[in-house]
């Protein structure tokens, strides 16, 4: 889960460099959102039954919404991250029936710890034969909100992304050499210029609040809270700029 406060603005003089930071984090790092589907409203009596049964990550055919994001890393064909969202007119506990059961087919294995279910939400941990997953379910109106992600270990090793056991890996870069640094966990850490030279900083999992200064003058802060085996882009740019999990 990201926490993100408001971020201060930055000023006039320095926004062309923000755009930059922008492009520089779409080329390490570029999502895109496909196949949104809406559906006619189905009856919640109806058995679940998964649209495409050789999907990897599959959805209901009662669903009425549903969209995928993939995030990818330049030089690497496999995503790095899948995510699914759906709306399914079904009670939660039939969905999560219904995932448990799909996933399992798919060789999903469910992680005991950690595991939430209540009435009107569920959250649980899966190690696919890609890598971790996990499944988010909540209630909207009639609906079911089902939010399915899965991270592609092998193509997070060869992005360079996976951060040291136990921590979580942040990834930041900025165009301008010899200007920028970025200021966390009570550390100063100057910023190479450049495109093609993000860097990398390993933080054990928490909250952290973060700052981009330019000539040494703090232009713009940020909170981020991150977990063990978690890799995030920094977008350090002007406004609202929130880290983009990669992993």
């Amino acid at each position: 889960m990201t926490t993100v406060r408001r971020g201060t603005k930055v000023p006039a003089r320095w926004r062309l460099f923000a755009c930059g930071l922008f492009l520089l984090a779409s080329c390490v790092v570029a999502s895109s959102v496909i196949g949104w589907m809406r559906q006619p409203p189905l009856k919640s009596s109806s058995p679940l039954t998964p649209a495409d049964t050789g999907a990897d990550m599959p959805v209901p055919k009662q669903h009425n919404r549903s969209s995928f994001k993939t995030t990818h890393a330049p030089g690497v064909e496999a995503p790095l991250r899948v995510g699914l969202e759906a709306h399914v007119q079904a009670e939660l506990g039939d969905v999560l029936a219904f995932y448990r059961t799909e996933l399992l087919k798919r060789g999903w294995q469910e992680k005991p710890d950690g595991a939430v279910v209540a009435a009107d939400h569920a959250q649980l941990a899966f190690v696919s034969p890609k890598g971790p997953a996990t499944l988010k379910l909540g209630r909207a109106k009639d609906e079911t909100t089902v939010d399915l992600v899965r991270s592609d270990t092998e193509a997070a090793a060869r992005a360079n992304v996976l951060p040291t056991l136990g921590q979580a890996r942040l990834i930041f870069g900025f165009l301008a050499p010899d200007m920028a640094s970025l200021a966390i966990n009570n550390q100063t850490i100057k910023i190479a210029g450049g495109v093609n030279h993000p860097q990398t900083l390993d933080l054990p999992p928490g909250t952290y609040s973060y700052g981009l200064l330019l000539s040494g003058r703090l232009v713009s802060t940020n909170t981020i809270t991150v977990a063990a085996g978690e890799a995030w882009s920094l977008r350090l740019g002007d406004g609202d700029q929130k880290p983009d999990q990669i992993y």
